[in-house]
């Protein structure tokens, strides 16, 4: 059985992101890269998102700041398709109140086979790909083995039993 596919336009949807202290680097790669990026749908955190609008003078989708549940939506729209490819600049040095979202919207980033770009040198290679202006198939993990998994409810009232019973108050 052939493995599941999303195909990916020539127009990507691309998340920009970037921590404070490599913001500029993040403008800075962006304004070299303008005309590649103005053909493509663009979206940022916060912050970045309104800088990268006004440098770039092309429309950028602006969620929430990154600490205020942005790297989160970053992450679902992922998980919903909306997304085909992140540049994520963070800060390794330096600790953020939202590492756990950070870590979180990696980590879906790799469950949904989205590319990453961490850095400038991972960036200028992803953005010089052939691939980012030609569609693509990107395969699909096949999840439903874990979808349709069966869990059992440990410690649970039964409510069937009881219907009278009523959940336990901590």
């Amino acid at each position: 059985m052939d493995a599941p596919v999303a195909v990916v336009t020539p127009r990507k949807r691309i998340a920009l992101v970037a921590h404070d202290n490599k913001k500029a680097d993040l403008l800075e790669w962006a304004q070299y890269n303008r005309d590649l990026l103005a053909s493509h749908e663009l979206l940022a955190t916060g912050t970045t998102g309104t800088l990268l609008e006004d440098a770039l003078h092309v429309p950028v989708v602006k969620l929430q700041s990154g600490p205020l549940g942005g790297d989160q939506q970053v992450g679902a729209r992922i998980a919903e398709g909306t997304v085909d490819l992140v540049i994520f600049f963070w800060d390794p040095l330096q600790p953020q109140p939202h590492d756990p979202d950070v870590k979180a919207l990696l980590r879906i980033a790799v469950v949904w086979n989205i590319p990453v770009a961490c850095n400038r040198a991972s960036a200028d290679y992803m953005i010089s790909s052939p691939l980012l202006t030609s569609e693509y198939e990107r395969q699909l993990p096949e999840y439903d083995t874990y979808r349709n998994r069966r869990v059992p409810a440990r410690d649970a009232p039964d409510m069937a039993a009881d219907p009278h019973r009523r959940w336990p108050h901590h």
